[in-house]
């Protein structure tokens, strides 16, 4: 059980990741803040991939499957980030999840089979994420920064980002080595978001007190990224994938443990829905 042992451990790094973004961007410039993040998770996977990535095996096609998830990746982390400034994390945060269902529907399109199980898991995500969204309509005075719906709206957008980057990655590595193809898509992803902090002439001076713990929290997401991929090569290695894709109900725990945000009964129901489908939906893939 060494892989959903892995997977378990990805998840919490993430959960710790989301919930100190949803406390770091309350108020506080964004690009700022993604571009130190992903940065440092460039710096931490520079000598790894020097190291130990199969350079050689990047053709064309690779490197340009790699610069487009770094497009993704730039667009998932920007919208999750802003998603997290808007509204609290029992909201965006099973939306964010849910990128297994997008990464589902590419799948389809691209011709792979897709079972009654997997649209059976990908009701339950749609059903448990429109409980907690009707259920939050009313909320709007506690810890939301705008109207419920524009969160949801930036939510979606960090699904799809995600969902694209692993589709667009996982087609990559399939002609190429992961460590490459990793670091290519962070560098490109940090560009995206270094043009954006450029054009809208915005310092990194905002996040100077805040500077060591965006280091780390990069560092911990480029090493959760590096634990998932790792456990390709054990046996079992889906529960990791499963175990890993829990981390948004993990976020939602630690939020209310931590950032004491109420989550009612009817949204724990959502909650738990969306993650049993998203769970049930890992394991099939």
């Amino acid at each position: 059980m060494l892989a959903l042992g892995i997977g378990l451990t990805a998840a919490l790094i993430w959960a710790i990741h989301d919930l100190l973004a949803r406390k770091l961007s309350q108020g506080a410039a964004l690009l700022p803040m993604v571009t130190v993040v992903l940065g440092s998770g460039c710096i931490a996977l520079v000598p790894v991939t020097l190291l130990w990535g199969d350079w050689g095996t990047m053709t064309y096609a690779a490197t340009g499957y790699a610069v487009l998830a770094g497009f993704a990746t730039a667009l998932g982390i920007g919208s999750l980030y802003k998603a997290f400034s808007l509204a609290p994390v029992r909201l965006v945060a099973p939306v964010i999840g849910a990128y297994p269902m997008l990464s589902l529907g590419i799948a389809a399109l691209q011709g792979r089979e897709v079972t009654l199980a997997d649209w059976l898991a990908v009701t339950a995500i749609v059903i448990g994420i429109a409980i907690v969204a009707i259920a939050s309509r009313n909320d709007a005075g506690e810890g939301y920064a705008a109207p419920p719906k524009v969160a949801l709206g930036w939510a979606a957008l960090a699904s799809f980002g995600f969902a694209a980057t692993f589709a667009l990655a996982q087609e990559a590595t399939r002609q190429a080595s992961e460590l490459p193809v990793i670091l290519i898509g962070r560098v490109v992803g940090l560009a995206v978001i270094g043009t954006l902090l450029l054009y809208y002439r915005q310092g990194l001076g905002s996040t100077r007190l805040q500077l060591p713990l965006l280091s780390l929290m990069g560092v911990a997401d480029a090493f959760a990224l590096g634990l998932v991929t790792a456990a390709g090569v054990l046996p079992q290695a889906e529960y990791a994938a499963v175990a890993a894709s829990l981390f948004g109900v993990l976020t939602v725990l630690l939020a209310a443990v931590y950032l004491k945000e109420r989550v009612r009964p009817v949204q724990w129901l959502g909650i738990i829905t969306v993650f049993s489908g998203i769970a049930a939906l890992s394991l099939q893939g």
